[in-house]
């Protein structure tokens, strides 16, 4: 049987807001999944180090009064601000002294985070979207910097949905890997592919034009097809939906993500089995 310990861990990690606990030194000591989900930073470099400076007003701007609610800017690991709503509560010892204090916070309305799809319990997942979020980072400061454009092709399965409710997440997932194998094999060098939500994928191109990038994505819908899917015995005819759109230099991270994603949707909600291109004059928010 779990211990308190094991058991109050694993309800934190199960909440849907972000919790940390830091030590009387300011050290985190914990840091849930929706913590990292909500600000970028991954627990691993975390635990046990003092607060780094872009979450400092969040973990140490408000410690005189427990229970108290703050705004708290958070500088996400990519550039961006994120604004959380927060609450703390200090931690005390038996003999009233202050060892340590838990703060609990979401997004606050507005908030201007890098979209990306529902990240559930799966780990694997998280991890591949902080991977791509690092490379994305990367890819975007040399284009800022004059280097080349580049691409991204957001992907969902059209049957994921209907294959979870139906089969169970064991049959969902079997069948997301072999979706995955397919795209790899129509990846060029230095692309990069991984999961980017629960039924969604992300892919970075190096095309140099929407043009060329929306035939790659042509490419990768047809590999998707090929994918050789058995569940009991029964062939699952698989497809995708793909939204697909070019940095700018003009234009931020996160509204190229949100291309991307509303391309996706365009072409899942019409039917599905297709790519969208994002268009290129629309407007977007200033890097």
């Amino acid at each position: 049987m779990a211990n308190r310990a094991e058991l109050v861990e694993a309800a934190l990690e199960m909440m849907p807001e972000g919790v940390a606990l830091v030590d009387a030194n300011y050290q985190v000591a914990f840091w849930n999944q929706a913590a990292c989900a909500i600000t970028g930073y991954a627990a691993m470099g975390l635990i046990g180090r003092p607060a780094p400076d872009g979450l400092k007003t969040l973990l140490e701007g408000s410690v005189a009064e427990s229970g108290c609610t703050f705004l708290a800017h958070v500088l996400h690991p990519m550039g961006h601000d994120v604004i959380t709503m927060a609450r703390l509560l200090v931690l005390r010892d038996d003999l009233g002294g202050r060892i340590g204090a838990a703060v609990v916070f979401h997004p606050a309305e507005g908030l201007d985070a890098l979209p990306n799809g529902v990240t559930g319990e799966d780990g694997d997942v998280a991890k591949s979207q902080e991977d791509l979020k690092d490379r994305l980072d990367s890819l975007y400061t040399d284009l800022l910097q004059g280097g080349p454009s580049f691409g991204v092709q957001w992907i969902t399965v059209d049957q994921a949905h209907e294959l979870r409710k139906t089969h169970g997440a064991g049959a969902c997932e079997a069948m997301l890997k072999k979706v995955e194998q397919a795209l790899n094999q129509g990846l060029r060098p230095g692309e990069h592919i991984g999961r980017w939500g629960e039924d969604e994928f992300l892919v970075i191109s190096h095309e140099r034009t929407a043009a060329m990038l929306a035939s790659h994505a042509q490419a990768l819908a047809g590999l998707a097809r090929t994918a050789d899917f058995r569940w009991w015995g029964d062939r699952v005819s698989l497809t995708v939906s793909i939204g697909a759109a070019q940095s700018r230099c003009e234009c931020s991270l996160a509204d190229l993500l949100e291309r991307a994603k509303a391309a996706m949707l365009s072409s899942y909600q019409t039917g599905g089995n297709r790519i969208t291109p994002a268009p290129e004059g629309d407007a977007c928010s200033p890097s």
